[in-house]
């Protein structure tokens, strides 16, 4: 359906033919929204010009949309862990050969594989605080207990 009619997904006019005895008929509709993929699924987008009666709802999917979006710190904790399981699974030898087959420098991947190392219980409240900073939480000396962690952590994120 999607690469039949492009149009269906984005919210442009669309005109109908309609054929009758009298010569016909042309009909044009539109409707102001997008059809988004996110993954399997499909997501309706209203935006923000559209008709008056639309706004709200607008907005509060904009607000919803962007509240479910992943934080680079979200990310950076998803792909430490991936790359754990990799190296866990023996599925890659070092370091190295992760660092090469993501094009990244070596002190990169290892700056990021040092957030598997967080406690449980930290990695929960920086998750749900959203004004943290990835580089905030990087650059930080972690210490290696859990208990101690969970003590060092700043004020500013704890519920």
């Amino acid at each position: 359906m999607a690469n039949k009619n492009p149009e269906n997904l984005t919210g442009n006019p669309v005109a109908y033919s309609m054929p009758i005895p009298a010569g016909g008929v042309q009909m044009e509709t539109f409707i102001p929204w997008t059809l988004v993929k996110r993954g399997v699924n499909r997501q309706v987008i209203t935006p923000l010009d559209a008709p008056q009666e639309f706004t709200a709802d607008a907005r509060q999917e904009r607000q919803a949309r962007e509240s479910l979006q992943d934080t680079a710190l979200m990310r950076a904790l998803g792909l430490a862990h991936h790359w754990q399981r990799l190296l866990d699974g023996q599925w890659v030898e070092s370091i190295a050969e992760i660092a090469k087959a993501e094009g990244l420098d070596v002190t990169q991947v290892r700056r990021i594989m040092r957030l598997t190392l967080l406690a449980p219980e930290v990695v929960e409240r920086l998750a749900r605080s959203p004004d943290v900073v990835l580089e905030q939480v990087m650059r930080r000396p972690w210490p290696s207990s859990w208990n101690v962690q969970t003590h060092v952590l700043p004020e500013t994120i704890r519920d």
